[in-house]
């Protein structure tokens, strides 16, 4: 039985009555049904504490070469829109000055200094072997977080007690590590340029790592770490990246560099710049990240997180994007030391698989700390000897050597004056990036069928990688027997939907015509800002809007996505998304998906469900009101065809205007592609409702269904009547031109 606002009118007194008896249901009807018991959440995996940079990140190595061609491009294409390079900003002269040759027996070192991004700096020190001719092999060395980097002096006593045990064997080496290994390698006949991280050393530009600062945290003219910064992904992580590319393209143009013979070594923080840049760029010849490789934890810094990063990945796999190219790590008593268990034989099966087993090596030295020592760099002058055909007798000896001084290391002086740095030049540099990148978007825009395959596999591509995943595949998503229409009870019905592949469980609720009414095979998914209880009223019963809906013969179904209904204790929608810290938001967004892309995969199970086997929908549509187009659009721009028709409503909204990382409807790289617009102007050439605050259709939006030859399909709406009639006045029209043009298909 239901309660029908058409019944039989009562007389006064037992009206009465049964209003009293029936007015504890007709509040509780006045939300939808609950799918399970009063006080339970979902058993769904997304509600456990979130992911952080020291969790558990196992690397499982493809089968065979195909599926690792695919897996290897979508990887590498999340680092790429993860740190900001996707597309690669467009490349600006390097402008590089040479100075101040300091002269050694055995080799030279001079000053450097060049243009990452137009007024932003990379410096270093060039080391080049004396008495060679020829191009020779070439080694970046990107160092880690030791205090003051280029610069750092372990200081006496130090040295003394590591030169006790074993660590290092001299006073030179081991007080100035960093400056050894270049000096070994300069001796063994390489070119080398160790370069500074950004806030170290002569990088002085930026600090290391801030976090969130008031005054950077503004509308425009915003700094790192801001949620305007985040949401164009401009990140420490992304710059430091774009800092090695330059310097690779400095570097193997330099006339006594071999192009092909560079390798790339670094320890802890310069690890991870190693197999990052390793990663994205295909020039480096061989890699060896020291004590940075590892299932364990992942990076701490800011400069070593970003936002997707590491979501299903992880420093192992990043490693393992070098293949086939040798790659050597060393490991010690930190995060790394179960290397040998944990990661190296993941990459030996996948070296394996790939045919060249005998190019990856990791040498455990558990009896030192956290280090790049004379042990440790003995390790990588072997692998770098034998994979760049260096020559060198082995064992290879490391020399005690005349350390650089302060003054002989500093790029910048009196004739080389340094250039400005603090809160100005950093408005000033994300200002070009974002400029840039608007500039690149617009060059995007699609004309015809070609140019909207380049801006689908760039927009697309990077939306892929900000939702994290597309349609669930056949069998991921299943349906609990209680989804069976029983159209004599009334007509609704619920029922728990779970997703494999994320773990997911949804309350799920399903309006079907009654008995009597005929079935078209359409369903309709309406999803609403509050929830599966969009779809009643205050009277328990069906909006007039999904009333027409089951007239036509459509079932609707609507369920709580994350963070909505029965997602919560008091059954309110999410105020603020769970966030591991607050001052940086890769902490969070680098190891879980944002609130945004969780309801948005919630979408995409739910249209995987009426497409599958047990519901076997003939059409399904998608419909976006009320605080939803949003997600909507993200959901269609991910399902390919497997929805017929989209209603979206953008009600104004637009990503660049949030103003907190911890807003559910917050994502990071929203903002960058084109904003919302851009999302739908990826559903072309599917059929679009789409409304917005204004009254003109998004350049981009019309210009992609221009290109893709669909400018009918789409439909704008910028009336001031009843939005919820006229989209689903639409749907309804659109139906009966597809039954009508099926009809005469048949006839032919």
């Amino acid at each position: 039985m239901r309660l029908d606002s058409h019944a039989l009118p009562l007389p006064p007194l037992r009206l009465l009555v049964w209003l009293i008896l029936l007015w504890p249901l007709a509040v509780a009807r006045a939300e939808a049904p609950r799918v399970l018991p009063e006080g339970q959440l979902p058993h769904d995996a997304r509600l456990e504490k979130l992911k952080d940079l020291n969790g558990y990140f196992p690397f499982v190595p493809c089968e065979s070469p195909e599926p690792w061609a695919r897996r290897s491009e979508r990887v590498r294409r999340q680092m790429l829109v993860a740190t900001g390079l996707w597309p690669m900003p467009t490349k600006t002269p390097a402008n590089a000055v040479l100075h101040g040759k300091v002269e050694r027996p055995e080799y030279t070192v001079e000053k450097v200094y060049l243009e990452s991004f137009p007024g932003h700096f990379v410096s270093g020190s060039l080391y080049r072997p004396k008495g060679r001719s020829g191009r020779l092999p070439g080694v970046l060395c990107p160092h880690g977080h030791w205090a003051r980097g280029r610069f750092y002096d372990a200081g006496r006593e130090k040295v003394r007690q590591e030169i006790e045990d074993g660590a290092e064997k001299f006073s030179g080496g081991g007080r100035y590590p960093i400056q050894a290994r270049c000096v070994q390698l300069a001796r063994m006949g390489c070119v080398v340029f160790q370069y500074d991280m950004v806030g170290y050393a002569d990088s002085q530009q930026l600090s290391h790592g801030p976090g969130v600062r008031e005054q950077m945290n503004t509308a425009e003219n915003w700094g790192y770490f801001s949620p305007q910064a985040e949401a164009r992904l401009q990140n420490m992580m992304g710059l430091q990246t774009y800092n090695s590319i330059r310097v690779l393209d400095w570097f193997s143009e330099l006339p006594d560099v071999d192009p092909v013979r560079i390798a790339v070594t670094g320890a802890s923080g310069g690890g991870t710049q190693t197999f990052m840049l390793c990663a994205i760029d295909p020039r480096p010849a061989v890699a060896f990240p020291a004590v940075m490789v590892s299932t364990a934890m992942q990076g701490g810094c800011t400069c070593e997180n970003a936002c997707y990063l590491r979501i299903g990945t992880s420093n192992v796999e990043f490693a393992a994007l070098f293949a086939p190219r040798p790659l050597g790590m060393t490991a010690a008593d930190d995060w790394t030391k179960e290397i040998a268990s944990k990661g190296l034989p993941e990459l030996e099966r996948h070296y394996r698989m790939l045919g060249v087993e005998d190019l990856v090596m990791a040498k455990p030295l558990l009896q030192f700390g956290h280090n790049y020592n004379y042990v440790s760099r003995a390790v990588m002058y072997g692998w770098l000897n034998k994979h760049l055909k260096l020559g060198a007798d082995e064992p290879i000896i490391e020399e005690d050597f005349q350390p650089l001084t302060r003054e002989e290391m500093s790029v910048f002086d009196r004739e080389h004056p340094r250039p400005p740095g603090g809160d100005d030049h950093e408005r000033a540099l994300l200002r070009w990036i974002t400029e840039d990148s608007r500039t690149q978007m617009a060059a995007l825009a699609p004309t015809d069928g070609e140019s909207l395959a380049a801006y689908r596999r760039v927009v697309g591509g990077a939306v892929d990688v900000m939702i994290g995943r597309g349609l669930p595949g056949p069998g991921s998503v299943k349906v609990s027997d209680r989804l069976k229409p029983n159209r004599r009870e009334g007509g609704l019905v619920t029922a728990l939907l779970s997703d494999a592949q994320t773990g997911a469980e949804l309350p799920v609720l399903c309006l079907v015509p009654e008995e009597g009414q005929p079935l078209n095979g359409q369903i309709v998914i309406w999803i609403d800002a509050l929830g599966k209880q969009a779809l009643l009223d205050d009277h328990g019963q069906p909006r007039p809007a999904i009333r027409r809906l089951l007239a036509a013969g459509a079932c609707v179904a609507g369920a709580d996505l994350f963070g909505q209904g029965e997602f919560t204790p008091n059954g309110h929608p999410l105020a603020k998304a769970p966030l591991v810290r607050d001052d940086y938001a890769g902490y969070t967004f680098g190891y879980n998906h944002p609130t945004f892309s969780r309801r948005v995969h919630d979408i995409l199970s739910l249209v995987a469900a009426a497409r599958s086997e047990k519901l076997k929908a003939k059409r399904v549509d998608l419909v976006g009101l009320r605080g939803a187009g949003h997600w909507v659009a993200a959901a269609r721009a991910q399902a390919g065809e497997a929805i017929d028709r989209a209603v979206i409503d953008m009600a104004g909204f637009r990503f660049a205007r949030l103003t907190a990382i911890d807003d559910p409807d917050f994502l990071p790289g929203g903002a960058k592609y084109g904003d919302l617009p851009a999302f739908v102007a990826l559903s072309a050439p599917c059929p679009v409702w789409l409304a917005d605050a204004g009254s003109e259709i998004p350049k981009i939006v019309a210009a992609a269904y221009r290109a893709a030859g669909a400018a009918e399909k789409l439909t704008f709406f910028d009336g001031e009547e009843d939005r919820e009639a006229a989209a689903v006045a639409w749907l309804l029209q659109r139906a009966e031109q597809d039954s009508g043009n099926r009809g005469r298909e048949g006839g032919r």
